[in-house]
């Protein structure tokens, strides 16, 4: 007898994989689509961070690894923390894991009660809300819209926390839209964290080497909660090595051993060979990462205009990651052929049908009024992806 638990049954399937499926699908049809929808840099990982991992394999690094990460790669990486954000976490606090969505669920499994409150801000990254289904806790999710270019007020946090609410969950640069909050921002609310000592707050600045205002602020750098902040990042997105599979933490020590209780148990060592990658990676003083931050804001610059001329779309220009999340409704309603746009979904199925561009819908991230267009792709396919779409838009009545 087929019998899948509750708790898997309650987690939905990624749409951003899902549409990368039916789009790889397409093309192995001999179709000819253009992706949209991966937040995956099309860079290549860096030759420095590749013969690190190669000499690994010649230095027989085949065995098992520490449960929280080798001890060197733990030190590289508190270093990272002090001389790159300003934030004192010893080795002892940091826990390497297998990727950041591992750290995550790592982060939310030991704090997280069945019952308990954890705060997302809408829109949000499509993993966060089924690291709570699947914890048995409570989602409380604050919408946002693009006039506030999708930024919560003090106001809206303080109204949403509870006796009952144990876990905020912010992201800047943001996945999915791209924004990044100041400083400014971050103050105020932070004066609301203040004031409820129960709520730990976890940041997932997983793409702050790729933010176009400046230099990152980490949330924990605000000491009147840095006891309460769990700093999540990784190298996959800065350096290229999503398929690397590495994320890691900076966490108060009571939590980090708990994370890393919890992972001696599911995964113990993430892979020996990747953690060698990843130690050069944190290490590295070669300017690959400028380069892509670079490139990333020359095709920001070039797809925000290009859509900025699409009738009906509304768009805000985003200050960090590799995505730019536009406001679709003006097209709801809307029909072709019989068909009509009833949200965000119909409209993303339109566009991989008639203008075969693939993309993620906003439903998926708490906003069906949007679609997510990640711009991790060559100028030639923004550039042509954003003609086919503007035309498909026009057939739309």
């Amino acid at each position: 007898m087929e019998h899948v638990s509750r708790r898997v049954q309650s987690l939905s399937v990624s749409q951003t994989l899902a549409m990368s499926q039916k789009s790889q699908e397409l093309k192995e049809q001999g179709i000819d689509v253009i992706s949209l929808s991966l937040g995956e840099p099309d860079f290549n990982t860096p030759d420095d961070i590749k013969e690190a991992a190669k000499k690994a394999i010649d230095d027989n690094f085949s065995f098992y690894s520490p449960v929280p990460g080798y001890p060197d790669l733990r030190k590289a990486i508190s270093r990272k923390f002090k001389e790159e954000n300003g934030l004192d976490y010893s080795p002892e606090q940091i826990i390497v894991s297998a990727g950041g969505k591992h750290t995550l669920m790592n982060v939310v499994l030991s704090v997280v009660d069945p019952g308990e409150e954890v705060i997302l801000l809408a829109p949000y990254w499509v993993s966060y809300l089924d690291h709570i289904t699947f914890a048995e806790g409570k989602p409380v999710i604050i919408q946002t819209t693009i006039e506030s270019d999708f930024k919560v007020t003090p106001e809206q946090l303080e109204a949403a926390i509870t006796p009952k609410t144990r876990l905020l969950i912010f992201n800047s640069p943001s996945n999915p839209t791209g924004m990044v909050y100041t400083r400014e921002e971050m103050a105020a609310l932070v004066m609301v964290i203040e004031k409820f000592p129960q709520v730990i707050v976890i940041s997932d600045e997983i793409y702050e080497h790729i933010t176009f205002t400046g230099k990152h602020i980490s949330l924990a750098t605000f000491s009147s909660i840095t006891d309460r902040v769990v700093t999540v990042n990784g190298v996959s997105k800065g350096y290229a090595m999503t398929g690397w599979r590495i994320g890691y933490m900076g966490a108060p020590l009571w939590l980090a051993k708990a994370c890393n209780k919890l992972q001696g148990q599911f995964t113990s060592g993430v892979c020996s060979i990747a953690q060698r990658a990843a130690l050069a990676a944190v290490s590295s003083k070669s300017d690959s990462k400028e380069k892509m931050r670079e490139a990333f804001l020359r095709r920001r610059d070039l797809i925000c205009s290009l859509l900025g001329e699409i009738p009906g779309l509304k768009v805000r220009v985003p200050q960090g990651a590799f995505y730019v999340m536009p406001d679709i409704s003006s097209f709801i309603g809307k029909n072709f052929n019989g068909q009509v746009m009833k949200d965000a979904d119909d409209l993303t199925f339109f566009l991989l049908a008639e203008a075969r561009v693939a993309m993620v819908s906003g439903t998926a991230f708490g906003a069906d009024k949007c679609i997510r267009i990640s711009y991790a792709t060559s100028d030639d396919k923004i550039t042509e992806a954003v003609r086919r779409i503007k035309e498909a838009l026009g057939k739309l009545q």
